[in-house]
């Protein structure tokens, strides 16, 4: 059973605590995310994941640990460590490999409809300049 926190408009988890073993972790589902698609993958040293592409859904691949090869379907390949990004248009070709020695864990964040723009706010009477953490 995931350990996912919530509260109200909040949902707190880590992906460490979404899943056991390789493969997905339901990171929507468990959040209860509702204005995009996101899973983490867990991937193991040597193995690779099917081709495929989407009929409309834009993906951003995040690496979060390991080191992963992506194959595009025009045949190029690109290795992404800890930190790399990657945007796949819909129906794109692509696969992923683990070419490190442990286990890769990547996030995939999937949508259609566009960018929303910049609608965030301060709530009344307070500003959002960084500041140091009170103590």
């Amino acid at each position: 059973m995931a350990q996912v926190t919530t509260g109200p408009g909040y949902a707190v988890a880590n992906i460490d605590d979404l899943g056991d073993g390789p493969g997905f972790r339901k990171v929507r589902r468990e959040l209860g995310v509702q204005a995009f698609g996101v899973n983490a993958i867990v991937l193991p040293p040597g193995i690779e994941t099917g081709r495929h592409f989407h009929d409309e859904q834009e993906e951003l691949y995040f690496v979060h640990a390991g080191r992963v090869e992506m194959e595009f379907g025009d045949g190029s390949r690109h290795e992404l460590e800890p930190g790399g990004l990657a945007r796949v248009d819909p129906t794109t070709v692509r696969l992923v490999r683990n070419r490190g020695d442990e286990d890769a864990v990547y996030v995939v964040v999937g949508a259609r409809g566009g960018y929303v723009g910049r609608d965030g706010r301060v709530p009344d009477g307070e500003d959002n300049r960084a500041r140091p953490i009170p103590s």
